[in-house]
C-alpha cells in the first residue's frame, strides 16, 4: 500500500460556454470544488501537473500557463509542469503526477487541466483552432476531399439539405471518414451511432456537471443537422469551456489527510500514435499494456469513461479495447450493453458528447466520475458495485488514428 499512488480527491466546475469568465477564474473554482471534499492545505502540494491547448491561440498566453494561472491562489515557488497534448492533456498531466509520485519525489501533487473554446466574437479562429491538433499540413491538404465525400454520401442517402450552418471542427470531418469507412468494413448503420448518442443524452441528463441535460431519442439525433455524415449534431461532442483539477497522493502518505476517499490508481499508461501503416494501432498497445500493469483484462471493468468526441469515437474504442468484437460495436451499442444497467457501462458522465469537452480539461472530468462511480457518489447514474474503472482519453490525429492516448484503470479502496 505505501508503494501504491492514490487520487485522493477530484474536483470540477460544469463544462458550459463562459464568455464572462477567464482560465483564472475557471481553474480557481475547480480547486476550490476539489477542496470541498477533501481536507488538503494547498501549501501542502509539492508540484503540479497543468494542462492548457489553447490559451496561446485564443489571447496570447502561450507560455507559462500553469504560473499565470495558479498564482492568485497561492500555488507558486513549487515545481509546474506544463501539458499540451491535445484533447489528451488533462489525463497526461494525471500521468504526469502519478510519474511523480510513483518515482518517490513527491507524496501530494495536483493535477490541472482547463481551457476557454468558445469564442462567439470569432467562431472561425476559434474552429480553426481545432485544426492545431493534427498534422497542419496533412490535415489542409485532405480536408476538402473529406467534406466532398461527406456531402456526396449524404446526397445518396438523402441527407442533403440537413447540413449543419457555419463552420465545425476538423476532427468531425477525420472522425465522420472513420465512420464510414467502419459502416462499409462491418455494415455498422447510423442507427446504431445515434443508438450511442441516445444513450449518452439519458446520461447526461443525470449529470449536474454535463453541458447538455436534455435526453434524446434516436430518432431525434438522427434528424438532427448533419455535420459530417453520418454523424449529426448530436452525435458530436459541443464546443465549451471549463476546468477540472486532481490530487494525486503517495499510499505512505495517506495517513495525513482526511475528509477524502482515495481510489487507487491501478494503472496509468501514456502512448503515441503510428503514422498509417506502421504498427499497431494506439488504443489497443495503450489498452493492452494498462491491462497488463493492472493485472487485469477487460472483463474485469466495471465502468468506463471513453473518449466519444463523436458517436464513433465511443463505438471505435469500445472495439479496440476489447469491450467486444471488432466489428461489432455497433449492435454492441444497439444491444443496451453499455447503457446504465448494461453488461458495461460507458460514459455514465454523459461522456464529451454531453458532459462536454473542453479540450486540456476533459481527461480530468472523466477521472472525477470515476472516482464518484467507485466512491458510490454518483447518484441516479450510479453503477451498482463498481469497483474497477477505465478511463480513455485520445488527444489530436496522425493520420487517422490518435496522435496521444492516456489509459488509467481505477480500484475502489475498501
Amino acid at each position: 500500500m505505501k508503494d501504491d499512488v492514490y487520487i485522493l480527491g477530484t474536483g470540477m466546475i460544469r463544462f458550459a460556454k463562459y464568455p464572462e469568465k477567464s482560465v483564472k477564474d475557471m481553474v480557481a473554482e475547480a480547486i476550490r470544488e476539489l477542496l470541498r471534499g477533501v481536507d488538503v492545505d494547498l501549501r501542502a502540494i509539492e508540484a503540479v501537473w497543468f494542462a492548457n491547448s489553447g490559451w496561446g491561440i485564443y489571447n496570447g498566453q502561450h507560455c507559462i500557463r500553469g504560473q499565470v494561472a495558479l498564482a492568485p491562489l497561492g500555488i507558486q515557488g513549487i515545481p509546474i509542469m506544463n501539458v499540451e497534448n491535445a484533447c489528451a492533456g488533462g489525463s497526461s498531466a494525471v500521468h504526469g503526477a502519478w510519474m511523480s509520485v510513483k518515482a518517490g519525489l513527491y507524496d501530494l501533487v495536483l493535477a490541472v487541466g482547463a481551457e476557454k473554446v468558445w469564442a462567439p466574437d470569432d467562431k472561425k479562429k476559434m474552429f480553426d483552432g481545432f485544426i492545431s491538433g493534427t498534422d497542419v499540413e496533412f490535415s489542409r491538404a485532405m480536408i476538402e476531399s473529406f467534406r466532398a465525400e461527406a456531402k456526396k454520401k449524404a446526397e445518396e442517402v438523402g441527407a442533403a439539405g440537413r447540413e449543419k450552418d457555419g463552420a465545425h471542427s476538423a476532427f468531425m470531418d477525420i472522425y465522420g471518414m472513420g465512420a464510414r469507412l467502419h459502416m462499409k468494413a462491418y455494415g455498422t448503420t447510423q442507427r446504431q451511432l445515434a443508438c450511442i448518442s441516445a444513450k449518452n443524452h439519458r446520461h447526461g441528463s443525470l449529470n449536474p456537471l454535463a453541458q447538455y441535460r436534455r435526453e434524446m431519442s434516436v430518432e431525434e439525433v438522427l434528424a438532427d443537422a448533419v455535420v459530417a455524415w453520418p454523424l449529426t449534431r448530436s452525435m458530436c461532442a459541443p464546443v465549451g469551456d471549463g476546468a477540472a483539477a486532481a490530487l494525486i497522493c503517495s499510499g505512505r502518505a495517506l495517513a495525513r489527510f482526511t475528509g477524502g476517499r482515495p481510489v487507487r490508481i491501478k494503472a496509468s499508461v501514456l502512448a503515441s500514435g503510428n503514422l498509417p501503416g506502421t504498427g499497431e494501432g494506439i488504443s489497443r498497445r495503450a489498452a493492452g499494456r494498462a491491462f497488463e500493469a493492472a493485472g487485469l483484462g477487460p472483463e474485469d471493468v466495471d465502468v468506463a469513461e471513453m473518449h466519444d468526441a463523436t458517436a464513433f469515437g465511443e463505438l471505435m474504442q469500445c472495439e479496440e479495447l476489447g469491450f467486444c468484437p471488432v466489428g461489432e460495436g455497433g449492435p454492441f451499442a444497439e444491444s443496451g450493453a453499455t447503457a446504465l444497467g448494461g453488461r458495461i457501462p460507458i460514459n455514465t458522465s454523459g461522456g464529451l458528447e454531453c458532459r462536454g469537452h473542453p479540450i486540456g480539461a476533459s481527461g480530468i472530468a472523466q477521472l472525477h466520475e470515476l472516482v464518484l462511480q467507485l466512491r458510490g457518489e454518483a447518484g441516479p447514474r450510479q453503477v451498482e458495485g463498481a469497483r474497477i474503472a477505465l478511463a480513455e482519453n485520445g488527444g489530436g490525429f496522425i493520420g487517422l488514428g490518435e496522435a496521444a492516448m492516456c489509459i488509467h484503470i481505477l480500484e475502489k479502496s475498501d
